[in-house]
């Protein structure tokens, strides 16, 4: 957990409030070397 209740994605650093879309975004990145739009757009910064 990083700053107030929020979760980062180690590759592209967005954050989010629930850990599992951080790790979802995680696992993503890694395999596809770029974002899903459908992840990111539940990102918070």
């Amino acid at each position: 957990m990083i700053k107030k209740n929020l979760y980062q994605c180690k590759e592209c650093k967005l954050y989010y409030k629930d850990k599992n879309l951080a790790n979802e975004c995680e696992e993503y990145c890694k395999t596809h070397k770029a974002c899903s739009l459908a992840i990111t757009k539940h990102a918070v910064k």
